[in-house]
């Protein structure tokens, strides 16, 4: 069997957690406050640094996060109005094949936008699912007249078929000030053999003229610090020496030959004297174990509030059956209105078909973002106008 068949398998609804990939890209929000700081600083590395800790800030909610969100229907939209962190967020399900999922964030106060479309690539290695998080991510801030973009790195969840499932997240993440010609290049490690690197972000900081500036170090799943480049590096050669560090690893007591095996979390952050603290992940809910490792965040992100139905878009995903169903526990009432939505969209592209019409999406355009000049889709605006008598009918 192909990878390109595997990708077309539909997972049982037992592998799903009740959010939709809409909802999950909304997390991303989770940790706005550092955009607000980065409003507030005056000095473009300093905001770098910040930036950098959002960009971490925004795959952590994943640490431990297993659980696959329910894949949008196209037309299928979110909104999330946050006025205690200061932002609104639309997204949209712009494309179907390939699935990608544009979203549109503004702050209340006029300070930031931070948008972009995401299209995750996946890959399917036999043991583990590989996803490559296509499409660039924007943040404009305006009072710096600025505007930051990146990507987000790789993620795998291994042990699909057998044993415990863990993520990992590795890559080269390269986050440009179009500015100032400032760039922070993050190296998201893989765990490595005996996982002595699990979770560990690297990197650094450079000026226009290459000239390091600061490095930046931690783990996206606890905390990240900046040090300056010389101490850093002063540091290394201590702990090459094996001043700092007498512990030797010791190897694995034995290889479970059907399962990658999780490394156990080794000792945290060893954080290096004269670090300055970027950002620290939120404790999670008591009881987030048993709510799929959810976040306080992501816990409200299906709420649906007294009166909210007359405001929200029909095809807002809190409104979604299936999703809805399986919020409550009913599972097989939730497999069941997956199948029949799924079913509904089948259908309805064949009637486009048969018609000759393209789908048209409702929020977002394809245009050109202005920054790296690539194909981005683009907010249009209105949204919260609340005119929505021509949403098409998904649900």
């Amino acid at each position: 069997m192909t990878r390109e068949e595997l990708s077309k398998i539909t997972m049982p609804i037992v592998f799903n957690e009740p959010l939709s990939f809409l909802q999950r890209i909304s997390e991303y929000m989770e940790h706005t406050y550092l955009i607000q700081k980065a409003c507030s600083q005056s000095d473009s590395i300093e905001r770098m640094q910040t930036v950098a800790a959002f960009a971490v800030s925004a795959v952590a909610s994943q640490w431990d996060r297993t659980g696959k969100p329910f894949n949008p229907l196209l037309g299928e939209t979110y909104e999330l109005t946050r006025e205690d962190q200061g932002f609104r967020l639309i997204s949209e399900q712009v494309s179907h094949h390939p699935p990608i999922s544009a979203f549109h964030t503004e702050s209340l106060a006029g300070d930031f936008v931070f948008h972009g479309s995401i299209y995750p690539k996946l890959k399917f290695w036999g043991k583990s699912v590989e996803a490559e998080p296509k499409g660039t991510i924007t943040l404009e801030i305006y009072k710096h007249k600025e505007a930051y973009t990146w990507t987000n790195p790789f993620c795998c969840v291994h042990n699909i078929i057998l044993g415990k499932l863990w993520i990992e997240q590795y890559g080269t993440v390269e986050i440009v000030n179009h500015s100032t010609g400032e760039k922070c290049v993050l190296n998201f490690k893989p765990c490595g053999m005996f996982g002595k690197e699990l979770h560990r972000v690297e990197g650094y900081i450079q000026d226009k003229s290459k000239k390091k500036r600061c490095v930046i170090y931690g783990k996206w799943t606890e905390c990240m610090w900046s040090v300056d480049p010389q101490v850093y590096e002063a540091h290394r050669k201590l702990e090459k020496k094996g001043t700092t560090d007498t512990k030797k690893q010791k190897p694995p007591e034995s290889v479970n030959e059907d399962a990658d095996e999780m490394p156990e979390v080794q000792e945290t952050v060893a954080v290096i004297p004269g670090s300055t603290l970027l950002w620290r992940i939120s404790s999670r809910p008591p009881h987030s174990a048993e709510m799929y490792n959810f976040t306080n965040f992501a816990v409200t992100l299906n709420e649906l509030e007294p009166g909210m139905e007359g405001v929200l878009a029909p095809t807002d995903c809190r409104l979604r059956p299936d999703i809805r169903a399986m919020e409550n526990g009913n599972m097989d009432e939730a497999s069941r209105e997956k199948e029949r939505l799924e079913e509904k969209q089948r259908a309805a592209r064949k009637e486009r078909a048969k018609d000759g019409e393209e789908w048209s999406t409702r929020w977002f355009q394809l245009g050109t973002n202005p920054y790296t000049a690539s194909q981005d889709w683009l907010y249009t605006g209105g949204y919260f106008n609340r005119k929505y008598t021509d949403c098409p009918d998904i649900y």
